[in-house]
């Protein structure tokens, strides 16, 4: 298992000085959603629900996520601080409330990078600029999770669903100088799970892919699956770049997680590691025959549940064993 960056720059004495900022802004008090610049012309909005990243520069604000609904005025009123330009583009990373909450309300207060028509265009216009508001980009099985199979109610009104789908592994958009890729991670946390990479800035952000203050959220229900996630994990090992040969100094790629603090490669390697190794043990049990009970009362998770595990809230370490144990029992 390699070492962290942080590990070793604690060894040598030497400074970290985004990590420990980023750790400043966590402690902060009150429930006001605050900004940290990750790397590049990248930023890191915290408080609003799910961790929001924004991207500012001349073409306007691109944001991945949206946050919950309740926090939007917060996340407006932080976007302000950091730019007059408006928001042009939401991405959305994956189907939580607490990631997509937002979207309505900031997709109205943005403003499209199309120009509105007075005539001419017809409906094709319309939706091209979104009726003048921002646009709200996700993976087709995404829209198909927020508009609701056909006879059933949608949990958000039209006007928060994306406006702007692919259906491809990725989807390549180019704003503020940056190439900026949508990558589809099927069947993870769920099957429309997208991770955002902003390429020059060299910041990736996870979603819940990879939430670095618990144990994966793997929502069977929603087609998530342990492999799924274990694939999504090794994806951004292999895309992000690590600080080597000269680990104490700032330098590699950034990770914005879909909660907690920003990371970097080597801490993903050991979050991959960990939940392998609960994987391993799971199918041990099951290969012996044990029963879900059987399998929790055996702590498949020792060494692990004090780092992440929650014995209440919305995600405990039995729910945990009981999506990893469901996903590998689950018929291919």
């Amino acid at each position: 298992m390699l070492v962290s960056r942080l590990a070793i720059i604690s060894l040598l004495g030497a400074s970290a000085p985004l990590a420990i900022g980023d750790a400043q802004q966590d402690q902060r008090g009150g429930g006001a959603v605050r900004a940290l610049q990750v790397q590049g012309n990248v930023y890191r909005l915290a408080g609003a629900g799910g961790n929001i990243a924004a991207q500012i520069g001349p073409d306007g604000v691109v944001l991945v996520d949206a946050g919950s609904a309740e926090a939007t005025e917060g996340v407006l009123a932080a976007i302000k601080r950091l730019t007059d330009q408006p928001i042009r583009y939401i991405i959305n990373t994956g189907p939580d409330a607490d990631h997509i909450g937002g979207n309505e309300k900031l997709s109205a207060a943005g403003q499209s990078i199309f120009p509105r028509t007075s005539g001419g265009g017809g409906g094709f216009a319309a939706a091209l600029s979104n009726e003048g508001r921002a646009s709200i980009v996700a993976h087709e099985a995404l829209l198909s999770r927020m508009s609701a199979p056909t006879g059933k109610e949608s949990s958000y009104p039209s006007a928060a669903w994306p406006t702007e789908t692919f259906s491809r592994k990725h989807k390549d958009i180019f704003l503020n100088r940056e190439g900026i890729q949508i990558i589809h991670q099927p069947s993870a946390h769920s099957d429309s799970d997208s991770i955002v990479f902003f390429r020059r800035s060299d910041v990736i952000v996870t979603g819940d892919v990879f939430d670095f203050t618990r144990f994966p959220v793997i929502d069977v229900a929603k087609g998530g699956s342990i492999q799924g996630e274990l694939d999504a994990l090794n994806y951004l090992i292999d895309l992000a770049i690590p600080p080597i040969p000269l680990p104490w100094q700032e330098g590699g790629t950034m990770i914005i997680p879909g909660h907690g603090r920003v990371t970097e490669e080597s801490e993903v390697v050991e979050y991959r590691d960990m939940v392998t190794i609960i994987r391993d043990r799971l199918q041990d049990m099951l290969a012996r025959g044990l029963t879900l009970e059987q399998s929790k009362a055996a702590n498949p998770t020792n060494g692990f549940r004090r780092r992440y595990g929650s014995e209440s809230g919305p995600w405990t370490t039995d729910m945990f064993v009981e999506a990893v144990y469901k996903s590998l029992t689950a018929k291919k």
